[in-house]
């Protein structure tokens, strides 16, 4: 029989897991940023995911395969039905919902942007008690109306003073939220089968092709070679601060917390995205936005605060 852990012990294996999960959260949060950059220079949307996958494929595929060969015993984990759940499984958090995130971004602000995306941790709720058996906690709808009420601030801000493609872009970045929301499931399930570094693995390098298979097709080879150093530059900085380091962060607090913990830390994201997309990118931000972003913080602090005193209970 083991000993029981000391609320000591537990509180620091917690603090590990939130630790990357912020961190995760806070680099996620830059990619806005670096793909406004990419189309002020005229890049695609297919070519700028593209850019972003062709820095991060490399780094991906090295760690697989030393994974790989370090380690017999994930050879053996990552069976052919595993392979291809965790390849299917990283499309959707990798691919379809990026897409969906950097279709959006060519119609809304980076600010505006990150807050909508900000919504996916009740999704992941929501989808944990639909789908997953979770168990529904009231005490956090309070907290979601808040959030959402939020964004209806600085969407009514938006639809005032500059409405063209405000409709389509908080779809498709709505749409994004979504799908990452169903990933964060299923890639929890996964990682407790294969660990978390061997999923990222799998799941990133399998969206990375599809990404830069797309952006071939629809760009063409030429385009890539027309790109300026700077344009390369962006896309190294997009691959890694904005999806390598995060990602691993990301899905090593997820592995360690849970999808529904792991979303709760996410309000760190969009304070570092208004501050950078202020003074980089020049955006505005009135006192409307003030009071919707205010609104949306305090709504996911007061949920993730619930969802943390549940856990403990």
């Amino acid at each position: 029989m083991h000993p029981p852990q000391s609320s000591d012990s537990a509180s620091a294996i917690d603090m590990v897991g939130y630790g990357l999960a912020v961190g995760g959260a806070a680099l996620f949060s830059t990619k806005g940023i670096f793909i406004k950059l990419a189309f002020a220079e005229g890049v695609s949307t297919e070519a700028t995911l593209a850019l972003r996958m062709l820095v991060a494929l490399p780094v991906y595929l090295v760690i697989l395969l030393s994974l790989l060969r370090r380690n017999p015993q994930a050879r053996s984990l990552l069976t052919p039905t595993r392979l291809l759940a965790s390849m299917a499984v990283g499309i959707l958090g990798y691919y379809l919902s990026s897409y969906l995130d950097f279709a959006g971004l060519a119609f809304v602000s980076a600010q505006y942007e990150r807050l909508v995306l900000f919504t996916y941790p009740f999704f992941v709720l929501l989808f944990g008690v639909w789908f997953f058996g979770d168990a529904m906690n009231w005490r956090l709808v309070p907290p979601m109306g808040i959030t959402y009420s939020g964004l209806l601030v600085i969407f009514a801000w938006n639809l005032a003073v500059q409405p063209e493609g405000l409709l389509i872009g908080t779809s498709l970045v709505l749409g994004s939220a979504v799908t990452f929301a169903f990933y964060q499931h299923l890639a929890r399930r996964q990682m407790l089968i294969i660990g978390a570094g061997l999923f990222t693995c799998v799941g990133m390098s399998t969206a990375a092709v599809l990404a830069i298979g797309q952006s071939l097709f629809v760009d063409g080879v030429d385009t890539y070679i027309e790109f300026s150093p700077y344009v390369w530059f962006l896309g190294l900085m997009l691959g890694i601060f904005g999806t390598v380091l995060p990602s691993f962060l990301l899905n090593a607090g997820i592995a360690r917390i849970g999808a529904r913990a792991t979303s709760s830390t996410a309000s760190f994201g969009p304070i570092v995205t208004i501050i950078l997309a202020v003074f980089v990118l020049g955006e505005d931000f009135t006192f409307f936005h003030a009071i919707g972003t205010g609104l949306v913080l305090l709504g996911s602090s007061l949920f993730a605060r619930i969802e943390n005193r549940t856990r403990k209970a």
